[in-house]
């Protein structure tokens, strides 16, 4: 089912991101448009509901040809929490605010910074340094804690206190999950604009 389901994604000039099969038959396919290297980000296509129809209706007879059983199809984008898979996603979305998850915790490496035990972390995405060759890539993760919560009845400062930030090198096959975090910003474009000036 996978090959079928890549091979007619792709065909139709999409992205395949990700495949679930979940509890009650339902078959989940997530697809973007391919990303070129180098292009704008701000000029890069979302996924439409046209886009989603017309992968649907191929999906369904090619699912049906081939005999795979499945009570519903969804076919959807990846969404603002879009995963992060394999090279060519974390190069697409170098610079975002994203999550990581570790399969192990830092324990030792963690120099008493951060919980040996933690594994969660949110950051802005980095280019780490150059790997040897044949070696895998290296990524960053550059955070801040948040400060701590004003105790209740106390002000908030207005001093806007300087946070140190840390750093997480990283290699893709130390991940259990990485995906883009969802920020969303409920000012619109024309408000932001006009503080921008």
């Amino acid at each position: 089912m996978q090959e079928l389901v890549t091979k007619t994604v792709e065909g139709l000039g999409y992205d395949l991101v990700e495949i679930e099969r979940s509890a009650g038959g339902l078959l989940r396919i997530t697809i973007d448009h391919p990303w070129t290297p180098g292009t704008d980000k701000g000029a890069e296509q979302f996924v439409t509901v046209e886009d989603c129809e017309k992968v649907t209706r191929q999906l369904q007879f090619g699912l049906e040809v081939e005999g795979v059983e499945y009570r519903r199809l969804e076919v959807s984008s990846p969404g603002i929490d879009r995963p992060l898979r394999n090279e060519a996603d974390f190069e697409r979305f170098a610079g975002e605010l994203v999550d990581l998850t570790l399969k192990a915790p830092l324990g030792a490496a963690a120099d008493g910074q951060v919980s040996a035990n933690r594994k969660k972390f949110r950051g802005r995405l980095e280019r780490g340094a150059a790997a040897a060759e044949g070696q895998p890539s290296q990524w960053q993760l550059l955070w801040s804690e948040e400060p701590p919560a004003a105790k209740p009845g106390q002000r908030p400062s207005r001093k806007k206190q300087e946070l140190p930030v840390h750093v997480l090198g990283f290699t893709l096959d130390e991940l259990r999950d990485a995906r883009l975090a969802p920020v969303v910003n409920f000012k619109g474009r024309g408000n932001s604009a006009a503080a921008e000036e």
